[in-house]
């Protein structure tokens, strides 16, 4: 949602505005899954809790917990992953300065490839996480921006976290204003060779996103 603009009768409530949302999304192919958020968005911060079911690269249930600071930006991702015989763990944080840490444990041993945390070191211009098929995680830099209201194109660097292996990530990243709708803002999102036009409703939250999920 964008900022409350001056006269607006909400002007008042300022700071102590919060929306309340719950929504979930099924993810299309080749995910095969669907994810539930529970979301408190106020005017210049949000918190959530997600979990999130998908069947490749190997079946696993997701639980996570997001945190912002003012202007949406990150101070906490807490990540499990679980899956048969094994389990992971991810806490990513990121200071008020800009160091971004991790956290991890975990248990089992799927093929996963091994993380590498010397990236951290890469992500001092990132104000925002990026939850691998989470639609919740493209709100903040939307918000942040009011792309909702329209723009210019606006680049970004995200602190990519792949699933189910927990994995970050430098991840480079470009949101557009396309058009609005009756029900919706366009924008797209591109990432190297991928690019989608997403819809979000007027708090900022996805309702659809091509190729991987639409609102239930």
């Amino acid at each position: 949602m964008a900022p409350t603009a001056p006269g607006d009768p909400d002007e008042a409530h300022g700071s102590d505005r919060l929306r309340r949302r719950a929504i979930g999304w099924t993810k299309t192919t080749p995910q095969r899954g669907a994810e539930w958020a529970d979301v408190e968005i106020g005017e210049d911060r949000l918190t959530a809790t997600g979990t999130a079911i998908a069947a490749l690269p190997v079946p696993y249930r997701l639980g996570w917990r997001l945190e912002t600071a003012a202007r949406f930006v990150t101070t906490r991702l807490d990540v499990r992953a679980h899956g048969e015989g094994w389990d992971r763990r991810l806490e990513l944080r990121r200071s008020p300065e800009g160091q971004w840490t991790a956290t991890r444990d975990g248990t089992g041993a799927p093929s996963f490839p091994a993380p590498d945390d010397d990236v951290l070191a890469t992500l001092d211009d990132a104000l925002d996480c990026d939850l691998g098929l989470c639609p919740l995680t493209n709100t903040m830099p939307v918000l942040r921006h009011r792309l909702l209201d329209g723009g210019d194109p606006v680049d970004f660097v995200m602190a990519w976290v792949s699933v189910p292996d927990l994995a970050v990530h430098r991840s480079e990243q470009r949101y557009t204003f396309i058009r609005r709708t009756r029900t919706a803002a366009v924008i797209r999102y591109e990432s190297g060779s991928f690019t989608s036009d997403l819809r979000f409703d007027a708090d900022g939250l996805v309702v659809d996103y091509p190729s991987l999920a639409r609102r239930l």
